[in-house]
């Protein structure tokens, strides 16, 4: 299987697919208080079988040009992942998403790998505009998209409700060519 290097740290970013369902339980284990502050998954992926489905629907939706999963991997452990949840080819819009379990946060490994995604997307792939959906509370989420290069465009009232709670959400975004023209500045720093 291939992997695309992070930095110089070892991280990597490669494709998880139904066959590492085990690993991914595992994962997801290991995180599943910290990742379920903000992100559903850890209700979703509770026993080898979800953790197979989980990862075989985005086998579908890679397979159907609909969505995509990279896991994140630091010294060969699975320890996040990036995800397309929401992937319009036809608009040209997609939306990323993210999760790290506790051992691997605050090591710019989320931006990283977004990065990552978002430039073979705009480049590769000629999306035009992608989205980060986050939950306001979730600092260290909108901190990614900050740095990113993303807008802030609003705020959608307690529109997600998770585990009987309302809770607002905060829709960022970055257009391609405002992507091409933050990456054209980093490059000449």
């Amino acid at each position: 299987m291939y992997s695309i290097s992070l930095g110089d740290d070892g991280a990597e970013l490669s494709p998880l697919e139904p066959w590492q369902a085990e690993e991914f339980l595992a994962h997801i284990d290991r995180g599943r208080e910290f990742i379920g502050q903000h992100n559903g998954l850890p209700d979703l992926v509770t026993d080898l079988a979800s953790s197979r489905a989980f990862l075989q629907a985005y086998a579908d939706r890679t397979a159907a040009d609909a969505g995509r999963i990279h896991g994140i991997r630091t010294s060969g452990t699975l320890v996040g992942a990036v995800i397309f949840r929401r992937w319009e080819i036809e608009q040209g819009t997609a939306e990323a998403g993210c999760w790290l379990e506790p051992a691997a946060v605050g090591k710019g490994l989320v931006t990283r790998a977004v990065r990552t995604i978002i430039d073979w997307a705009v480049e590769e792939r000629g999306i035009h505009r992608v989205e980060w959906w986050v939950s306001a509370e979730n600092e260290p989420s909108i901190a990614v998209a900050r740095r990113l290069g993303m807008t802030k465009e609003g705020v959608l009232r307690e529109s997600y409700l998770y585990r009987g709670k309302r809770h607002d959400q905060e829709i960022w975004s970055v257009l391609a060519p405002d992507w091409r023209a933050g990456r054209q500045a980093a490059a000449g720093r």
